[in-house]
């Protein structure tokens, strides 16, 4: 197993003179999508009723849920809860990415492309649920303290999905660029030994540590939008 420091590009059509590129993040991120997509029906099929007392996966997917909501409520107040769907999606998808590493599978994350539209949506609800909370003190906060900070303070808040998407994207591209390194120098008769501890370390351990950041970070974000400061 090898992988690949590139993006490759697995095939291209032309639609009304436009080329179309299907690149091997886009079908790596088709990939864990579906595999997210089999899993929430599979557990939809195994409990269409949830019981009062939990028994069983139940139990496994309240844990899970009431582990999620607590990261939640620790990163901003309870009054965010509503965000807890998109951003367990969000948790779901980046995980089950950054370990694809494991099965050899390129990590979509490791495509600043994939990363930044993770963080510009963080981006877009920042400024809706400011909006909708702060109204035009929101948008006034652009201009203080007085209005000549307004471009300092534009480029902060733009900064913010850059951020965010670079901390994600180099950390996970890190780890693809000393794997990639690793295979292609070890011997043959040690790169299943060697490389075991490091996929564990890179794909597992660290792929977990930046999903949460990721998701901790983009709710402290949205959570300090609403607040005035």
């Amino acid at each position: 197993m090898v992988l690949e420091f590139g993006v490759k590009s697995l095939w291209s059509f032309n639609i009304g003179g436009i080329e179309i590129w299907i690149t091997q993040t886009i079908v790596n991120t088709w990939i864990i999508m579906g595999i997210l997509i089999v899993i929430a029906v599979a557990v939809r099929l195994m409990l269409p009723k949830f019981q009062t007392v939990p028994k069983g996966i139940q139990n496994g997917i309240e844990i899970a849920v009431d582990m999620f909501d607590g990261m939640v409520k620790s990163s901003s107040s309870e009054g965010f809860l509503y965000l807890g769907n998109w951003f367990f999606m969000v948790f779901a998808f980046i995980l089950f990415s950054n370990i694809g590493g494991v099965f050899g599978l390129r990590p979509p994350t490791a495509d600043w492309a994939t990363t930044f539209a993770l963080a510009f949506a963080t981006f877009i609800i920042i400024q809706i649920v400011g909006i909708r909370n702060r109204k035009g003190s929101y948008l006034k906060s652009f201009f203080k303290p007085i209005f000549i900070f307004f471009p300092l303070n534009l480029i902060g808040e733009l900064a913010r999905p850059v951020s965010l998407s670079f901390r994600l994207f180099g950390n996970v591209l890190a780890g693809v660029i000393l794997m990639t390194l690793i295979y292609s120098m070890a011997p043959i008769y040690v790169r299943f030994l060697i490389p075991t501890a490091l996929h564990a370390y890179f794909d597992i351990f660290s792929g977990a540590i930046q999903t949460y950041i990721f998701c901790v970070l983009s709710i402290s974000f949205i959570s300090s939008s609403a607040e005035e400061m």
